[in-house]
């Protein structure tokens, strides 16, 4: 069940606009709550609701280590990373559903 993998995922408020790296335990539903402003802090103050980039991970400590990795990396690789698999830059959120 997708919802239910851990996952990590970047969110962002435009094309190499403000990224925001985050992990879950259930994708679909946190993507949802960034979307809609359910949520205080980061997301909220720079509007970021497309979902741009996601893995998922059996387990949650593989999916906590990979965020770390992603967060302590430069914005030039994120922005690669992204590219690699969305050039276009589409929110990907429907694809979950």
């Amino acid at each position: 069940m997708l919802e239910r993998k851990p996952a990590i995922y970047i969110m962002t408020n435009k094309r190499n606009g403000t990224l925001y790296t985050g992990v879950t335990s259930n994708l679909i539903k946190r993507v949802y709550q960034h979307k809609e402003v359910q949520l205080d802090g980061f997301t909220k103050c720079y509007n970021c609701k497309k979902l741009v980039y996601y893995e998922q991970y059996e387990d949650m400590l593989t999916a906590i280590e990979r965020e770390k990795q992603i967060k302590g990396g430069s914005r030039k690789k994120k922005l690669a990373l992204i590219e690699s698999i969305n050039p276009d830059w589409r929110d990907l959120y429907n694809d979950l559903l």
